[in-house]
C-alpha cells in the first residue's frame, strides 16, 4: 500500500510561486510514475502533471505548460510542483498521484492518491 502526503500549499498573490511536495511511502517510490492532480470547487478533478520514474520525460497539461515544473528526488521519496505566474484560475485542492504500473507519464492509470492540499491564489 502507498501512502502519499501532500504539504506546501497556502495563499499567494497572483504572479506568485509556490512549491508543493508529496511525500510517499509504503511503496518503491522511485519505479512508480508521479502525477499532479487539481480540483477547484465545483469542477471536476484535472490533470496538471506527471513525471516518469527517474525523471527524463514530463507530461504537462497545456493551461499549465511554461509555468509549471514538475520534478523529483527518488533519494527522498518525494515528487515536487514548483508553481510560477501563478493565476486565480489556479486556486484548486492540488493532489498527487502514483502509478505504480506505467513507465512513461501520463494522465490517466493512477492507483493511488493522496489527500490533497489547497492552494489559492489572490488577486
Amino acid at each position: 500500500q502507498v501512502q502519499l502526503i501532500e504539504s506546501g500549499g497556502g495563499l499567494v498573490q497572483a504572479g506568485g510561486s509556490l512549491r508543493l511536495s508529496c511525500a510517499a511511502s509504503g511503496g518503491t517510490f522511485s519505479q512508480y510514475v508521479m502525477g499532479w492532480f487539481r480540483q477547484a470547487p465545483g469542477k471536476e478533478r484535472e490533470f496538471v502533471g506527471a513525471i516518469s520514474w527517474s525523471g527524463a520525460s514530463t507530461l504537462y497539461a497545456d493551461s499549465v505548460k511554461g509555468r509549471f515544473t514538475i520534478s523529483r528526488d527518488n533519494a527522498k521519496n518525494t515528487v515536487y510542483l514548483q508553481m510560477s505566474s501563478l493565476k486565480p484560475e489556479d486556486s484548486a485542492v492540488y493532489y498527487c498521484a502514483a502509478d505504480v504500473h506505467s513507465s512513461l507519464p501520463s494522465r490517466y492509470g493512477m492507483d493511488y492518491w493522496g489527500k490533497g492540499t489547497l492552494v489559492t491564489v489572490s488577486l
